[in-house]
């Protein structure tokens, strides 16, 4: 098959290699057709990483079976199906409560399984394999990883009718924490440097956006909010912002309010200088969010299908550029630099 490897420099080349068989009789070979570039995707461009080369990188992704297990019986071939990417060592405590978002060795077991999307051909557990409406494209079920990050961190934030959030990051999770948190009921306020994320928050029901390059993101909060600040802030810029928009989403929130931390962090310490005093004395809760699994019964991928399908999340906005995978480079370039070219999600045809 034909996949993007990993060079030593970060940035991928695109070759033949071995097509995965079907390990075991309860998993499923599918064809993918299209995958998504997301903001972990980004961290790792042109970043040298020796223990990723030659590696098959992505895990946003839709595509059709093409071959089951003897033991599948949720899907059959020809079926088109989003896949879910986060799967844990399927041992642990974490995973046996379909936890499995905590799973210890969660990269270990997704990095050589299901996380592998850069390419033509993916095997999972039939569980992970979630069938497609036929009115939900594949571009548009690429968004679903996205989206359910979202929809974990807005379950763990307990959102209630007619709080007021505010957003840092106006990416596919900003995006997507955006559409869910109105959904939820609440009015919602979102900052970014970049105007034409701005433009599709605006479109899509932000009730104030703020250019944080241009404006004083804390005063417009206090304005819009008669100077009590957010219920809850949600952080979701993530990586290299992070240092300035998580003390922005702290010094945003009411007395008693909540940050949900949906960014993401490079592997290491990182040292965010914080008023540990005010977080205290104002019972401000920190909300780290971690990926997705189940909420109760429900899987939150398979929650987040239905809302697209009912049309009440809406994917197709959030999707600005196609590349075929034969062009990676320049869609990661595309994503990059989102400043320049207005990109927010891209996407990669297989």
């Amino acid at each position: 098959m034909t996949a993007a490897l990993k060079t030593e420099q970060g940035d991928f080349n695109v070759e033949e290699v071995d097509r995965p068989e079907i390990p075991h009789p309860d998993w499923v070979l599918a064809r993918i057709r299209m995958s998504g570039i997301c903001g972990t995707d980004l961290r790792h461009w042109k970043k040298e990483e020796p223990e990723l080369v030659h590696e098959i990188m992505g895990h946003e992704v839709a595509g059709e079976v093409v071959e089951v297990g003897s033991n599948v019986k949720n899907v059959k071939p020809g079926d088109r199906v989003v896949i879910e990417t986060v799967l844990g060592d399927g041992t642990c405590d974490w995973c046996r409560v379909q936890q499995y978002n905590l799973c210890p060795n969660l990269y270990n077991v997704r990095m050589k399984t299901v996380s592998r999307s850069f390419a033509q051909y993916l095997t999972g557990p039939a569980e992970k394999f979630h069938l497609l409406p036929d009115h939900v494209s594949f571009e548009e079920a690429t968004v679903l990883d996205t989206f359910s990050v979202c929809l974990h961190a807005i379950q763990l934030s307990g959102i209630k009718l007619n709080d007021t959030v505010l957003i840092t990051g106006a990416g596919p999770i900003g995006l997507g924490q955006l559409q869910l948190a109105k959904l939820s009921g609440a009015d919602v306020i979102i900052s970014d440097v970049v105007e034409s994320s701005l433009q599709v928050a605006r479109e899509l029901g932000a009730d104030l956006v703020i250019n944080s390059e241009k404006e004083d993101v804390k005063q417009r909060v206090l304005d819009f909010t008669n100077n009590k600040g957010v219920d809850i802030a949600f952080e979701c810029a993530g990586g290299p912002s992070m240092p300035v928009t998580l003390p922005q989403a702290i010094s945003c929130t009411r007395v008693g309010g909540k940050v949900v931390i949906v960014g993401g962090f490079d592997a290491g310490v990182t040292t965010i200088p914080l008023e540990w005093q005010h977080i205290q004395m104002a019972e401000i809760k920190l909300i780290p969010s971690a990926s997705y699994s189940f909420w109760g019964i429900h899987s939150e991928m398979k929650m987040c299908l239905d809302l697209v399908a009912k049309g009440k999340l809406n994917a197709k906005k959030l999707i600005t550029h196609t590349y075929d995978l034969e062009n990676i480079n320049e869609a990661f370039k595309t994503a990059q630099n989102k400043t320049q070219t207005g990109a927010v999600f891209v996407a990669l045809k297989i």
